[in-house]
């Protein structure tokens, strides 16, 4: 399998050498994993940090800036950062008005947050945490106990984010990302399977002509495997499966996501797709987000974001940001 790296040992340390050089309103802190906002900490402002493994780019360092994130922790690919990178980013974020960590619900991810969050109380950082656990399409994978945090992830850093912004405190803040994690649910679908700098070659087997039904960010195997479908069938289950969990009675933010090697051409077309479902089902759509947000390396396939939002979620959702992967009203 040919890849864009030179050795698997230091992809990311590439990654993050090559992401301080394109953004330089960001801290890039190569050696110890951490990248901030460059004007960390602002002053009376609830800083939010979150992490996770490596190879979901853009999420999470792609979400640091005004509006999102304080702070992100990457870990090696697929694998948990260490309390140690989040203990240093809280610091480093903290203003004295708390830091709220955002936390996709994966075992290594949970338990070293945890960790970090008791450190981090014992130098006198003010932590509150918020579980993301949107995905709809199994409970308990090889990842995790419960659901998997997936696409909703981008809601919470957004929404939870602006109300930071906002001057909210930090128990106002960790409300609102917990409603959007309670109004949010995913669905993801395989096309192929990932394949990891480390092994070279596809870690899971995907037979030509068939695609996996709900799998997760890491390639973990979903409801069920199936002959290839078409973009609108695909639309249909994956939009149902979303439904029939949340059962939305508002509008909801969309959110279209490609899983790395999908190109913009096929998302939108599923996007029409998935319109089409939504329209169809009674569904209002508030806003729409089409692109690769939250990938798993060079995974072909899509997962679909739902979260039911009222006029504060969307205000919040609509208020300017600045990051290098999501920017506007500013």
């Amino acid at each position: 399998m040919r890849m864009l790296i030179n050795v698997p040992e230091t992809v990311v340390a590439d990654a993050l050498r090559g992401m301080a050089a394109a953004h330089p309103e960001l801290t890039v802190d190569v050696g110890n994993r951490v990248v901030l906002r460059r004007d960390a900490p602002v002053a009376g402002k609830v800083a939010l940090v979150s992490g996770g493994g490596s190879g979901h780019e853009p999420l999470h360092a792609g979400f640091v800036g005004p509006g999102m994130l304080s702070a992100a922790c990457p870990g090696e690919v697929f694998t948990s950062p260490v309390p140690d990178q989040m203990v240093r980013a809280a610091a480093a974020v903290d203003s004295g008005a708390g830091v709220l960590f955002v936390v996709k619900n994966y075992t290594g991810d949970v338990l070293n947050f945890e960790m970090a969050a008791e450190l981090a109380e014992d130098e006198g950082i003010r932590v509150t945490q918020v579980l993301v656990n949107d995905d709809v399409a199994v409970t308990d994978s090889l990842f995790t106990a419960g659901r998997r945090g997936t696409g909703a992830t981008l809601f919470v850093e957004k929404i939870a984010g602006a109300a930071a912004d906002e001057g909210a405190p930090l128990e106002r803040v960790a409300a609102v990302a917990r409603r959007v994690n309670e109004e949010s649910r995913s669905f993801g679908v395989a096309l192929s399977a990932v394949t990891t700098p480390a092994k070279g070659s596809p870690t899971f087997d995907l037979p030509p002509g068939e695609l996996e039904l709900g799998i997760g960010i890491h390639g973990e195997p979903g409801r069920e495997r199936r002959p290839m479908m078409t973009s609108g069938e695909i639309a249909d289950f994956a939009v149902d499966a979303v439904l029939e969990d949340l059962q939305p009675r508002g509008p909801v933010i969309v959110l279209v996501n490609g899983m790395g090697a999908t190109p913009l051409l096929e998302l939108y077309g599923f996007n029409a797709e998935v319109q089409r479902v939504l329209s169809e089902r009674g569904v209002v759509t508030a806003r729409t987000l089409v692109g690769n947000y939250v990938t798993s390396l060079d995974m072909a396939g899509c997962s679909v974001t739902l979260c039911q939002v009222d006029e504060e979620l969307l205000r919040l959702w609509d208020a300017p940001v600045e990051t290098p992967a999501l920017r506007w009203g500013r």
